[in-house]
């Protein structure tokens, strides 16, 4: 085995410590030809914890909780990183691919801003493309993706917004099949904000027999 791969269940993966649901989770990547033998036992370690398989509606709706974005929903190259909360990842220090377009705007103020909004209602939830509203009816942006966040019992969404036209904590109208709803802008992801689930468990994955 190689220092930077592990073994489970006889097949030599390399593990990443990463996560698209807030919690702490792992990305396990070995041979192709290995992977139907891995799936399999990870299979039968997770049935004895009543555990399987999830889907992408779960997922949405974990990371919608943490406050997490998607790729082509939540982020793409429509948007600066300044605008989707992602400038902080950027290392100027370092060379990059396309490091000169990015420097071109990495000092423009933000256009709009990715938020992240708690919606009241009861029978429906915005999944995307939902119109964002002042109080008075003014346009100030669109919702890029939500759904509900079962383990915190929420209507969630992410949307980009005019930058400036709301502070956070402040209440704004979003439409959901023609009809306004009540949001909040949050000031912090209702799961886990400051991420101590993640840092709080064991760092080493355990391997299934």
């Amino acid at each position: 085995m190689a220092n930077n791969t592990l073994t489970v269940a006889g097949v030599e993966c390399l593990a990443l410590r990463v996560s698209f649901t807030g919690d702490l989770g792992w990305e396990l990547h070995c041979a192709e030809a290995d992977q139907a033998k891995l799936y399999e036992a990870l299979l039968t370690s997770a049935a004895a914890f009543d555990a399987g398989p999830v889907g992408s509606r779960a997922l949405l709706s974990l990371r919608l909780e943490k406050g997490y974005g998607s790729w082509g929903r939540d982020y793409s190259l429509e948007w600066w990183p300044q605008e989707s909360g992602l400038a902080g990842l950027i290392d100027t220090r370092k060379d990059f691919l396309n490091k000169k377009a990015y420097l071109a705007v990495a000092d423009l103020p933000p256009r709009e801003t990715l938020q992240l909004f708690e919606l009241d209602t009861e029978d429906c939830d915005a999944s995307g493309g939902e119109p964002i509203f002042l109080e008075d009816g003014t346009p100030i942006g669109q919702v890029t993706s939500g759904g509900y966040g079962f383990s915190v019992g929420k209507s969630l969404a992410l949307g980009y917004i005019r930058t400036g036209s709301v502070s956070p904590g402040s209440t704004v109208r979003i439409a959901v099949l023609g009809r306004p709803h009540v949001a909040r802008v949050l000031t912090e992801p209702p799961f886990d904000a400051q991420g101590a689930r993640l840092r709080d468990r064991p760092a080493t994955p355990v391997a299934a027999e």
